[in-house]
């Protein structure tokens, strides 16, 4: 079911929203059994604390949620966004003093609560509907959540419901819905179109590698967005341990952002031209698999030694992004569920990016925080340029020694991106590793909301249009 605000017209309880400074001078403002029902409860307006208000007939009257104070708010965000579960069924509307960046962090934070992944066993979203609150875009946040629903819904969906055939069928079915077109390069077909590595990485499954194109927009610049789409990474002949397979269902979380940020960009109208390429494969053994120390040609003419069957990820990107530098697109960005150095480095809620632009990583990072979507740079460093170089070949796919391993894989990606002035690539986890407010356990979006609020400085403010939503996303 989409999500939505509640019908602006419909009846609503109030729901305040009290700092802890705030606190004593507003309770004491409350009548007499409101004031000692709060103090018998221990409302203290903690961070994400809820309490409810009886009204002098002892029907409920409202509710109180705390905000805490300026340092507990840094340590997170969306915390008023529990609430969504902390109260009953119904409508609800803020009565809150709070600045126009926080009252959008709020609603956006209350939709994503409402996210649940249903599809084999039924659970039920918090029942209370929050009303948008004046001045805010209702319209633009409600496409903004439905689109990282759909990201998280097929991070979710474990691999025996989505190897390559079915993301190429949630890939159609995106087109489809806001009048893309794409096309689909499957099998030995990459071999005939010069996609050699995404077809050696793939071959080894019954389910046929692809790399799927999409297509939108007649007018503007040019915005391209690649996604890691291995549906299921066994490590191939490295085969990973159980331990390490364990999550390996998201390991196609990279598609899955850019075809959430790809309808973002398509249900908010934006004028430009969008190009989306997936590979998606399935990383598996069996007697045709690729071997450590095989050298594989790319389709950029580089030769590349496997010196580890599971560092496949960066073979299938580079052959995609070779295809998409042909072009030389305004813009083109890289997301990956890439390396686990990238979460020894920042851990799980904070991914790094790269990108030689200062312009660009200005604009990013302006964005993330906008859109309270974390990201950090991290260096192209290029003195670390030699350790991805074996001399028998032109590139090394997983350098000795252990250190570096995001930089290095990102190194490797930048050799296949020569012609586009600007390039970014993101080394995403998309799993939130436990509950936390706007973002249940299980797969999540990770830099694409902070990429869409900074398109307009990359590509120009001309690009924001008149939002035309999905007609399966209402506006309110």
């Amino acid at each position: 079911m989409p999500l939505r605000f509640a019908d602006p017209a419909a009846a609503s309880l109030p729901l305040h929203v009290v700092d802890k400074a705030a606190l004593p001078a507003w309770r004491a403002a409350l009548p007499a059994p409101a004031r000692a029902w709060l103090e018998a409860a221990g409302f203290a307006a903690g961070l994400g604390e809820t309490c409810l208000l009886p009204g002098a007939d002892g029907a409920l009257a409202g509710a109180v949620a705390g905000h805490g104070d300026a340092a507990a708010r840094a340590r997170g965000r969306f915390w008023l966004a529990k609430a969504a579960a902390d109260l009953p069924a119904g409508a609800w509307h803020l009565e809150a003093d709070l600045t126009p960046e926080e009252l959008e962090e709020t609603a956006l934070g209350w939709l994503l609560a409402g996210y649940r992944f249903g599809r084999y066993r039924a659970g039920a979203a918090p029942g209370a509907r929050l009303k948008a609150p004046a001045g805010v875009d209702a319209a633009r946040l409600v496409v903004i959540a439905n689109a990282e629903a759909l990201t998280r819904d097929l991070i979710n969906t474990p691999a025996s419901d989505m190897g390559p055939e079915e993301l190429e069928a949630a890939f159609a079915d995106l087109a489809a819905r806001f009048g893309a077109s794409v096309t689909a390069t499957r099998g030995d077909d990459l071999l005939a179109q010069n996609l050699p590595m995404i077809h050696a990485v793939g071959r080894a499954s019954a389910r046929a590698p692809r790399l799927l194109d999409l297509r939108w927009g007649e007018a503007g610049p040019r915005l391209t967005l690649v996604g890691k789409g291995v549906c299921f990474d066994t490590g191939g002949l490295d085969l990973k341990p159980a331990s390490g397979m364990g999550l390996m269902k998201k390991d196609m979380g990279g598609a899955a952002t850019v075809m959430g940020l790809a309808q973002m960009i398509m249900g908010l109208g934006l004028r430009l031209r969008l190009r989306v390429l997936v590979p998606a494969v399935e990383n598996a053994v069996a007697g045709n698999a690729m071997r450590p120390q095989d050298i594989l040609t790319s389709r950029k003419g580089l030769t590349v030694e496997v010196n580890n069957t599971d560092a496949e990820g960066r073979l299938v990107l580079a052959d995609a992004l070779a295809l998409a530098d042909e072009e030389a697109p305004d813009c083109l960005i890289c997301m990956a569920t890439l390396t686990g150095a990238a979460r020894v480095a920042l851990g799980p809620d904070l991914p790094p990016f790269y990108t030689d632009d200062e312009s660009l990583a200005a604009a990013i990072a302006a964005g993330a925080a906008r859109a309270r979507d974390p990201l950090w740079r991290m260096p192209f460093w290029a003195p670390y340029d030699p350790l991805i170089e074996p001399g028998i070949a032109d590139l090394d796919n997983a350098p000795t020694g252990g250190m570096a391993g995001s930089i290095t894989a990102a190194l490797f990606l930048r050799r296949f991106v020569t012609a586009t002035p600007r390039f970014a690539h993101f080394d995403i986890y998309g799993w939130q590793p436990s509950p936390a407010p706007g973002r249940p356990k299980g797969g999540v979006a990770q830099g694409a909301r902070a990429l869409l609020a900074a398109l307009p400085e990359v590509l120009g403010p001309e690009i924001s249009g008149p939002e035309i939503l999905g007609p399966e996303v209402p506006g309110q």
